[in-house]
């Protein structure tokens, strides 16, 4: 597996991979959309193993890239510079942030298909959408921990599949395979896989308006790969 991982993004989900691969010993190279001089605190922060390069030097400069951006700004990701390269979907379709995509508000295709079709010549792997990043941060546990947690993975690639889940061992978490892209739509916003199992049950009588703020301060709760497989199967 490769020891340099790429990271587009350095927002909360980003920011947490990179956190993660580093305490793993693995360098990042890390960008945005405003480009390197804004990631100075967040590389100073991260020690040696980090630094900071334009998205486009970090789609050159490894094979396994996480895509850690709104689904919206999927458009702008260099396609010519990803080819050929794992990318690591951990994208989410938020209508109301990203604006609406007919392909998926119809169903026609998942969100990581919708990534595939932009980045036509890369291997694009669905994973690290589907929980919150405080709770992604805090769950990673050692290979063979009693409570490992489990993250679903989709890839219609089985060797960049494969390479994903060696990453999210290194990273501290086991694998659930959801089978190809468009197996992918229980990791997706609403669905089944949705941050919900790495948290306790919602309190009784919470409001819709007030979930936001209790998954923000919710403790996080191992899911192991048996219970996410229990929670697919409840819901197939």
């Amino acid at each position: 597996m490769t020891r340099t991982l790429g990271i587009i993004g350095s927002g909360m989900i980003g920011g947490t991979v990179a956190r993660l691969a580093v305490d793993a010993g693995l360098d990042v190279v890390l960008s945005n959309s405003r480009g390197p001089h804004t990631l100075t605190e967040l590389v100073a922060e991260l020690g040696p193993r980090a630094c900071a390069a334009t998205v486009t030097e970090t789609a050159q400069a490894v094979g396994l890239v996480v895509a850690a951006v709104p689904l919206g700004a999927v458009d702008g990701l260099p396609a010519d510079a990803l080819a050929g390269r794992t990318v690591i979907d951990a994208t989410n379709y938020y209508p109301q942030r990203d604006s609406a995509i007919a392909a998926l508000d119809t169903g026609e295709l998942t969100s990581s298909a919708f990534v595939q079709r932009h980045l036509g010549a890369s291997r694009v792997v669905k994973a690290l959408n589907n929980v919150f990043y405080r709770h992604l941060l805090t769950l990673a546990r050692p290979a063979g921990a009693p409570d490992r947690s489990a993250l679903p993975v989709a890839a219609d690639d089985q060797s960049a599949k494969a390479e994903v889940i060696a990453l999210l061992d290194v990273l501290g978490y086991d694998a659930v395979d959801l089978g190809t892209l468009a197996d992918s739509r229980p990791s997706q916003p609403g669905s089944a896989l949705q941050a919900f199992p790495y948290m306790p049950p919602l309190p009784e009588g919470i409001s819709e308006e007030e979930i936001p703020q209790w998954i923000f301060q919710a403790p996080a709760v191992p899911a192991p790969a048996h219970r996410i497989r229990e929670i697919l199967a409840a819901t197939s």
